[in-house]
């Protein structure tokens, strides 16, 4: 028999069937229903239609998830029904020893406690606090019992920076990678790290289901993203949310109690937040890199920065004003063919300092940076991200403390709101003793 390891827990199209003869193998469903409804992402609402070749008729398709492929009123949805692949005789050794914080200890016993029980728990840690470390015993044990679980990210970035500390501890259950282009996408493994989107081509695949990032744009924006998550786990799963920031309604639900969740005020290395600094620098949008900006990134000419813009052409024309105190310098952004290249030369120090949007607000660490924004004011920048953005500075206990500027055209709520939040979690973590004096 074919080895169909890979096709366990996924949900294929009929173009991605191997052969009609291992059809009895699978479940099938239509990809499209009445109303209609795509059954791959959940859309019930943004549909074209147009004659199809394959069945003779004018089809109506989903737009929403067209980037992997067509769904229209003549597909085919398949999953699995064999055996389930057997797990690495190994999976769930952990290779780590390491030692966590009190906030942190407590954080994976309620982790532990939810994967075992098959039920939800939310963990609201600051940004730095460890929230990967909290998972392994949880994912351990899982793994242990014969259990699938899969940690979901919203960018690739960060699914590429989880991969190999996943790895590191659990060199016996090599996990999959999926993200668009991923060289893991042919790959079963019982630990999965993937982007959100991916999410899409799973169904009631996984016995524990981890959203990193659960605030982070797109997911807070994208129902049919949610409706993913919830897709891929299987009915009587357990579904654990990290998060540093929050949204307003989730921090009135924690704080109340109606949210069974954990709180990590403070970060593993026991030194407080650096807090963020507002600087006036005038029309930024004329100028594109006001005096204010220039004279900062030459005191940090010799030091590694992240250097925030909200929006790409101005980033651009602001790049060759800055090579000229630094040829080194570079510019990233979402649509870059060479992020990955640029995110790890800034990680390795052959660039000192990296113009970003927000793409890198969160999810990477490069130790010892400091961090300014500019034009902190747009909209752009609301206070989970500038609070993310902060978050980039002392995250390592080598280099715990970071200089964060925030430059601006005018005070905004989203900015005042920010600092007042990282000076809350400071507050909270010297009174719950988890600062050093």
């Amino acid at each position: 028999m074919t080895n169909f390891s890979f096709f366990s827990g996924r949900e294929l199209t009929d173009e991605e069937i191997p052969t009609i003869s291992d059809l009895h193998l699978f479940a099938a469903r239509p990809g499209l229903s009445d109303l209609p409804h795509c059954h791959r992402c959940g859309n019930t609402s943004t549909f074209s239609s147009h004659p199809c070749a394959r069945c003779g008729k004018r089809c109506t398709y989903c737009r929403n998830c067209i980037e992997m492929g067509k769904i229209s009123s003549c597909t085919t949805l398949y999953r699995w029904t064999g055996p389930e692949p057997e797990h690495p005789e190994k999976a769930g050794t952990l290779h780590w020893s390491g030692i966590l914080s009190t906030g942190q200890k407590t954080a994976s016993d309620n982790v532990w406690r939810a994967i075992q029980n098959g039920s939800e728990h939310t963990i609201w840690a600051v940004a730095g606090a460890g929230k990967t470390e909290v998972l392994f015993e949880g994912i351990a044990a899982a793994l242990s019992d014969g259990k699938r679980v899969c940690i979901a990210a919203p960018r690739a970035d960060v699914v590429r920076e989880l991969a190999p500390r996943l790895e590191k501890v659990f060199p016996d259950t090599s996990p999959a990678a999926l993200y668009g282009g991923s060289p893991d996408r042919h790959i079963y493994s019982p630990l999965v790290i993937s982007t959100t989107h991916q999410l899409f081509r799973f169904y009631e695949a996984f016995d524990v289901m981890i959203v990193d990032e659960v605030d982070a744009f797109p997911y807070t924006f994208d129902q049919s993203l949610q409706y993913a998550v919830q897709k891929a786990r299987k009915p009587d799963s357990s579904l654990i949310y990290l998060t540093a920031t929050p949204e307003t309604s989730w921090q009135s639900e924690i704080q109340s109690g109606r949210r069974d969740a954990t709180l990590i005020p403070a970060r593993y290395h026991r030194k407080p937040l650096p807090v963020p600094n507002m600087v006036w620098c005038g029309n930024w949008k004329k100028s594109i890199v006001p005096a204010s900006v220039l004279n900062w990134v030459k005191e940090k000419e010799k030091e590694k920065a992240l250097i925030f813009y909200p929006h790409i052409d101005t980033m651009n024309k602001a790049l060759p004003i800055f090579k000229n105190i630094n040829p080194r310098i570079e510019s990233v952004h979402a649509a870059d063919p060479l992020r990955k290249e640029k995110v790890e030369a800034m990680r390795r120090g052959d660039v000192p300092i990296l113009l970003t949007t927000t793409i890198l607000e969160r999810g990477v660490t490069f130790p010892g940076i400091d961090v300014a924004v500019v034009g902190s004011e747009d909209r752009v920048f609301t206070e989970s991200a500038l609070v993310q953005i902060a978050g980039r500075a002392g995250r390592s206990a080598d280099c715990p403390t970071g200089n964060i500027v925030f430059f601006h055209y005018g005070k905004t709520g989203a900015m005042v709101r920010a600092i007042k939040q990282i000076n809350e979690m400071n507050t909270l973590g010297q009174k719950r003793g988890l600062l050093d004096p």
